[in-house]
């Protein structure tokens, strides 16, 4: 149903950063082909500019090697094969900086458009794209279009600026016959590296306003209806009645394991009714008493019936029960403020139990157990 009503909705909410991550993940990222094009010739135009020098000089060399030859290295068939792979070796060399160049110019371009990632999703075989009416469409599309249009303002500049660069240096092209052949290869050198220069530096205004069309467009593909907003939060927090089953199944375990803990307490302080916390002190340790349980209304109900069953004494004490079941958390020791009271509380268990093996009377509970009021604050009033 949900799929069904994404295609009548209008795509108009932002891609979330699930779908983003999914889109990189896929290979669909921003991607300017004008801003590549742009890099690659800037690059290539300002490396000639750089090595052209050196790398005429080059050839000027391998030239003069190449056409100097010993008579009977002209009839040696191995003497010309070692000389051919040295003379691509050294092309190769000699262009290798160059290479680099572009290299480094065609990466930029993506990097700098939708980041840095490689995506096999992006290398594997789209056969849809094989379908002869779904390329008409894509032809015939605004977006086809837009590079349609893109083609022409492109063509449109570069012969205005072309023309105007041929006007201009009309003279230094016609005067190239009057130089010697050495001149005239640096002079002409240097007119084609400049105007090279001059053409790509052009494409420049093409990439400013493909650069900013491209990402607008790459984020209007990746809009999502709101249907499918509401579909993926769903699937990445989960179903709202599936988080409240998990939050009661893992409260119900941690139920048990505390009630599991109950028999080994020492002493259960009361409100009596309101609050139980089940304290156990490890009397060769050297940390305060901990609390192994603690509840209120039925919680607490069943922790002193779980005391009952095991023997475990309960002391009524509800400022001193409030106070610990709000300041302590389970498996952790009481605060300083309470050591006072909750050592004589222990105090007395200790002397209760001993009193009842050996038949003696009962000692009398401690009264008035300081509480601090900065503890007792921490519980909303009127609950004892």
């Amino acid at each position: 149903m949900a799929e069904n009503d994404d295609s009548s909705q209008e795509k108009s909410e932002q891609p979330t950063p699930k779908r983003l991550r999914e889109a990189r993940e896929k290979g669909q990222v921003a991607r300017s082909r004008e801003l590549n094009t742009t890099l690659v010739l800037l690059a290539g135009a300002g490396a000639m500019l750089v090595l052209g020098g050196g790398m005429l000089s080059r050839i000027q060399e391998m030239v003069r090697g190449s056409f100097v030859l010993e008579r009977e290295a002209i009839f040696d068939a191995s003497t010309m094969q070692a000389m051919l792979i040295l003379r691509i070796s050294e092309s190769l060399l000699m262009l290798l900086p160059l290479f680099g160049i572009l290299l480094v110019a065609a990466v930029a371009g993506p990097i700098a458009m939708g980041g840095g990632g490689f995506s096999g999703k992006a290398m594997a075989p789209k056969w849809n794209k094989l379908n002869p009416i779904a390329g008409l469409k894509r032809i015939f599309s605004w977006q086809g279009l837009m590079e349609f249009g893109k083609t022409l303002a492109k063509f449109a500049l570069i012969t205005a600026i072309a023309g105007s660069l041929l006007w201009g240096l009309s003279d230094s092209l016609l005067g190239l016959g009057y130089q010697s052949l050495e001149q005239g290869l640096g002079r002409a050198a240097w007119i084609v590296g400049w105007t090279f220069l001059l053409l790509a530096a052009s494409l420049i205004l093409v990439a400013l306003v493909d650069v900013p069309f491209q990402l607008w467009n790459h984020q209007k593909q990746l809009r999502m209806t709101k249907q499918q907003v509401k579909d993926e939060y769903k699937e990445t927090e989960g179903k709202p009645e599936v988080k409240s089953r998990i939050r009661q199944t893992q409260m119900e375990i941690a139920r048990r394991r505390m009630m599991a803990a109950v028999p080994k307490a020492d002493v259960v302080v009361t409100n009596p009714t309101h609050y139980a916390v089940a304290l156990r002190y490890d009397q060769n340790g050297s940390g305060a008493p901990k609390v192994v349980a603690k509840g209120a209304d039925l919680v607490a109900a069943e922790i002193r019936e779980r005391a009952r069953e095991a023997g475990v004494p309960l002391f009524p004490a509800p400022p001193l029960a409030r106070a610990i079941f709000y300041s302590t958390r389970l498996d952790q020791e009481i605060p300083a403020g309470l050591y006072v009271a909750v050592a004589q509380v222990l105090a007395y268990v200790y002397q209760l139990k001993a009193a009842g093996r050996a038949g003696a009377r009962a000692p009398v509970p401690p009264a008035d157990l300081p509480v601090p009021d900065e503890l007792l604050r921490r519980a909303p009033p009127g609950e004892y």
